[in-house]
């Protein structure tokens, strides 16, 4: 008898999640460990394992639809046997997500081991839509379209072309949002001969809606209000010069950007330097490499630096671990590798937990200065403007053009004071404008 697979608890929050890809098809043979399919949770892509031998013989959600928990996924049985239909049962209540201890960074599931099949849960299935309603994923001069899952599916429902539609999540991935936006403008007039007269746009930018919070979203939220209610923040920044820093990194780039990493090869940004000079200003001001621990300030030996990076549904801080014992090439490798899990969301947890300071860096959008919220349990987070390009008196008094770049830093009053905050952004100073010191690690 055919046996129906269904959505398994992927996270202690996850209520639902979307099917981004079927990784069998149809008809398939397939074993027990066998990888069904891969299911965007609220933090991360996870792989579902199947538990039964057989032919798979129907997907009762198609590719980017979203799927509650107990929710029939798919149907594995016998060749020619029948296919049997998909139970229908009641949806599942909208709870909120339990609260969750507070850790250094978001939590996500790791990927389950492969459990028995569950009972029925009282869950709707998801209507599979008909393929020709499906948006392809290519324009119609060929090229790849880059775009979410849940952005096609909305696309095919409400008749919107891709084709020419603006992404703006990161790396220009068409989202939810711009689907929206795309499907509130009017049509476009036909071609004109005449010029058009330029006048400025006038009416709504967009559509009112209540957009519901994601797990990841409801997450950021907890964290950060435990962090702007628990800790008391205060500020302190500094401007440096960036001209030293930038040649060097011209330089390197220069000579190893074309060879293959083998060779040694490979191209340094300016965050690679920030998080090398911070891992040097905490080991000269180790005092910022601490956290409040109640009755106690816990001092930590070692360098876990956490980074954040941007994803179409907010922010995760990846660990760098050991960073103290890592040169600049290592650290500029593991932060390339950590940036390309996170906006896949395969981050696992282990790597997302246990940082002692963190760097935030908003320069790459040409934001000049900011200051972040503390990562708990860090004292402390970094936050990195954009080099600029203006006038400056030298040391000779003489106006010439420099390259500025301004550092802020958030502390936990509670365990660092304003000297201390102080002490470490003079010696991440110090560092960055004589970055040669960054190559002797």
């Amino acid at each position: 008898m055919a046996e129906i697979i269904e959505m398994p608890k992927l996270s202690d929050t996850m209520t639902v999640g979307t099917l981004v890809k079927w990784l069998k098809k149809e008809g398939d043979k397939v074993a027990p460990d066998d990888k069904l399919c891969e299911v965007e949770t609220d933090k991360a892509t996870m792989e579902v394992e199947n538990f039964v031998s057989g032919v798979l013989l129907k997907h009762y959600v198609p590719a980017g639809g979203q799927i509650p928990v107990g929710a029939p996924m798919c149907a594995i049985g016998q060749p020619g046997e029948a296919i049997p239909e998909a139970p229908v049962a009641a949806a599942p209540p909208q709870a909120k997500p339990a609260p969750a201890k507070a850790t250094n960074a978001p939590v996500i599931a790791p990927k389950p081991a492969a459990t028995a099949t569950q009972p029925v849960a009282a869950s709707a299935p998801v209507a599979q839509p008909a393929t020709s309603n499906l948006q392809p994923a290519t324009s119609s001069s060929g090229a790849r379209i880059k775009a979410s899952p849940l952005a096609k599916k909305l696309a095919a429902e409400k008749g919107v072309s891709l084709d020419g539609v603006t992404g703006s999540g990161p790396g220009g991935r068409i989202v939810r949002a711009d689907v929206i936006s795309a499907a509130s403008r009017p049509a476009p007039a036909a071609a004109s001969s005449a010029a058009p007269a330029i006048t400025g746009l006038t009416g709504p930018i967009g559509e009112d809606q209540a957009i519901p919070v994601s797990n990841m979203r409801s997450t950021i939220a907890r964290r950060l209000l435990e962090s702007t209610n628990g800790i008391p923040h205060f500020y302190v920044e500094i401007e440096i010069d960036a001209g030293p820093l930038a040649d060097l990194r011209e330089g390197l780039n220069a000579a190893l950007g074309d060879l293959p990493p083998e060779k040694g090869g490979g191209k340094f940004t300016v965050n690679d330097f920030i998080l090398k000079a911070s891992v040097e200003a905490l080991r000269r001001v180790p005092m910022v490499n601490s956290s409040w621990a109640g009755d106690t300030i816990q001092r930590h030996g070692s360098v876990h630096l956490a980074f954040g990076v941007a994803i179409e549904d907010g922010l995760l801080t990846p660990v760098i671990r050991d960073a103290d014992s890592k040169g600049l090439r290592e650290i500029a490798a593991e932060a390339k590798g950590l940036i390309a899990k996170a906006r896949t969301k395969k981050l696992t947890p282990a790597e997302m937990t246990g940082s002692t300071f963190t760097v935030t860096n908003l320069g790459m959008f040409g934001v000049t200065g900011f200051y972040g919220i503390i990562n708990p349990p860090n004292a402390g987070i970094l936050s990195v403007g954009a080099t600029l390009t203006k006038p400056v008196v030298d040391a000779r008094g003489q106006i010439v053009v420099g390259r500025r770049m301004v550092l802020g830093i958030s502390g936990d009053h509670r365990v660092i004071d304003g000297a201390i905050a102080a002490q470490f952004l003079t010696a991440l100073k110090t560092v960055l404008e004589t970055p040669a010191l960054l190559l002797l690690g």
